[in-house]
């Protein structure tokens, strides 16, 4: 009897963020027998040690990727970062990924055409673009994630697009329930970022606590932490 042939496996690295659509996307990624999750890869502002726009802190960060038992890839960032900085970080981090034999980048982009410039960015380098959660319906989308467990805090508000008072929130039930009309659901027009603390992607959940709401550059900021 001839054994069967098995199939290909394409290592893949997950834009990580923190938040919860990138979170989404390891969730599903992890369901597909094509894909082998090899790390998360996120991007850091080194003058403060934390995430860009959702202002993680890295302890917190790498806190999620020991619950998600995956290695975390830092690509540095200055502060400012100009565009050919931030070109040259990202030329260096794909090198580094096909060197290791990364085949794929997945992306938790969800509908706005303009992030796809990822797929112009990853042209030529031997990296395909994978995008599991485009299109998808947030509305829909965001309350199976809360069914199946997803924890994930308001981070990250631009005040000109939504209330400064959700700014620290969980994305629950109540949440939906509060969500004034035109903002959308899963903040994708840049109402909101997250950073998710629990979820089937976790091996378990991150204590976590809200610390000071500042606002600045325009936009307000929740500091989470590690609860001691």
């Amino acid at each position: 009897m001839t054994a069967p042939i098995p199939k290909l496996v394409s290592p893949v690295l997950v834009s990580w963020s923190s938040g919860k659509d990138s979170a989404w996307s390891l969730h599903l990624l992890r369901q597909d027998p094509k894909y082998q999750i090899a790390g998360l890869l996120t991007t850091l502002n080194t003058e403060f040690n934390r995430v860009a726009m959702h202002s993680t802190r890295r302890e917190v960060l790498e806190a999620q990727a020991a619950a998600a038992g995956l290695p975390l890839h830092v690509v540095p960032l200055p502060w400012p970062c100009p565009n050919e900085a931030y070109e040259a970080a990202m030329r260096t981090a794909c090198d580094a990924a096909i060197a290791s034999g990364i085949k794929a980048v997945a992306f938790g982009d969800l509908f706005l055409e303009d992030i796809r410039y990822r797929e112009k960015w990853l042209s030529g380098t031997g990296l395909a673009p994978l995008f599991p959660v485009w299109k998808l319906d947030t509305r829909a989308l965001l309350r199976e994630m809360i069914a199946a467990g997803v924890k994930t805090r308001i981070v990250c508000i631009d005040p000109k697009k939504m209330p400064r008072q959700f700014a620290g929130r969980d994305l629950d039930e109540s949440f939906l329930r509060d969500l004034p009309a035109g903002i959308d659901p899963c903040g994708e027009n840049g109402e909101f970022h997250t950073c998710v603390y629990d979820g089937p992607m976790f091996r378990h959940p991150i204590a976590i606590e809200s610390g000071e709401v500042v606002e600045r550059d325009g936009f307000v900021f929740v500091d989470i932490k590690l609860r001691e």
